[in-house]
């Protein structure tokens, strides 16, 4: 009799990873399919508002290069989004938050529209490519490793905040010698932290339902998150390598 309580408690356990393991595999579905529309309504944008003047100069004076107002908005909108659906996620309901991040996506690609202004168009793809191909090795490290990630995260996002002020230096110095070391600490850092937040993702996902509207919300966060890991691997990776015009 204890022989087969204890298979039946050893078979219950296998039960349970076994659908920890599929809510994962689902929630991270959802992650990532929000996540490439996201990428996608960005890269259109961009590409529209780099090929069309019309719309160019919605965002830049063609005379002077400078922003208009609506570029300003445009640029510094995104970072009132994040906020928005970071702190509303309890409050706001799922279709609301879907529009944020779409609103959040477009505006991101409009802002982005410049870059293809700057760099040559062939060394944007090679980059965005490079970028792609780091952040899926980096992902899958990230959900097949099983050391815990979480003391190495804590680390990088110190470091990420030490970037960001270093950045915030660099805009009033000038410095192209810093901004390519800053460039190169931002890489290793976005690098890290995609593996860092898969793995976190992947625990999340272990712990809630498939198909609760909760589950839906943190899936757009989610996918928040892995799109700013992406986006701003391939911005310190295109200051690098891209190509000016």
């Amino acid at each position: 009799m204890e022989i087969k309580r204890d298979n039946y408690v050893y078979d219950n356990v296998i039960e349970v990873e076994d659908l920890d393991k599929v809510s994962s595999r689902k929630f991270l579905a959802g992650v990532f399919s929000w996540m490439f529309v996201a990428l996608a309504i960005s890269a259109f944008c961009s590409y529209e508002f780099a090929n069309n003047l019309s719309l160019l100069s919605l965002v830049f004076d063609l005379q002077t290069g400078a922003r208009t107002g609506f570029g300003l908005i445009v640029m510094f909108s995104p970072f009132a989004f994040i906020l928005a659906m970071s702190f509303g996620l309890n409050k706001m309901s799922y279709p609301v938050l879907a529009v944020l991040f779409i609103a959040f996506a477009t505006c991101m690609g409009i802002s982005l529209s410049s870059v293809l202004l700057v760099y040559t168009g062939g060394s944007v793809l090679g980059v965005f490519i490079t970028a792609a191909v780091i952040f899926a090795t980096m992902a899958i490290a990230g959900y097949t490793t099983q050391q815990d990630l979480t003391s190495f995260g804590s680390l990088l996002i110190v470091a990420l905040w030490g970037l960001i002020i270093a950045s915030l230096v660099n805009w009033f110095l000038h410095s192209e010698q810093l901004s390519y070391i800053i460039s190169y600490i931002g890489v290793a850092i976005f690098v890290g932290l995609t593996a860092y937040d898969v793995q976190k993702l992947k625990q999340i996902g272990a712990e809630l339902e498939h198909g609760q509207t909760e589950t839906k919300k943190y899936a757009l966060i989610g996918a928040l998150t892995l799109y700013l890991d992406f986006v701003n691997l391939f911005l310190y990776l295109l200051r690098i390598f891209g190509r000016r015009r």
